[in-house]
């Protein structure tokens, strides 16, 4: 099994299905190949606002992703530390490094973005980042 680390903009396409990106990121999470990773910073990321708004379909649909998740990442001083680490040497917005940081303690095989190419989390070494971005 492929252990994947998916970022917030991944399940947002796939919940939404209104972009260009969407087929590709329901494609990767009924991929059988792979398990899941995430962190309690993807849940706060992506489940906020479609619960505020009552969205119920689109919360439903991250609720089952995050049910299906093997790995998670909880929150501590050291995966805080490591995410400030990474986003001082490397350029990273906050959640990216947040990401970054669960990804790695977590031994993820790859994180899966909708990052185009060039952006500051395809620089994170010992970090697979694959992107989902059409260009």
């Amino acid at each position: 099994m492929i252990l994947t680390f998916v970022d917030a903009g991944v399940l947002i396409a796939a919940a939404r299905g209104t972009t260009d990106i969407s087929g590709k990121a329901m494609e990767l999470l009924d991929d059988d190949k792979r398990s899941f990773a995430s962190s309690d910073f993807v849940r706060l990321e992506v489940l906020p606002k479609p619960m505020f708004h009552k969205r119920q379909e689109e919360a439903a649909f991250y609720g089952a992703f995050f049910e299906a998740v093997t790995d998670w990442a909880h929150w501590d001083e050291s995966l805080l530390q490591q995410a400030l680490t990474l986003a001082s040497r490397y350029g990273l917005s906050a959640l990216d490094a947040l990401h970054a940081a669960a990804a790695l303690s977590l031994g993820a095989h790859e994180i899966v973005t909708t990052e185009k190419l060039g952006r500051p989390l395809h620089r994170v070494p010992g970090l697979v980042v694959r992107t989902i971005h059409p260009g």
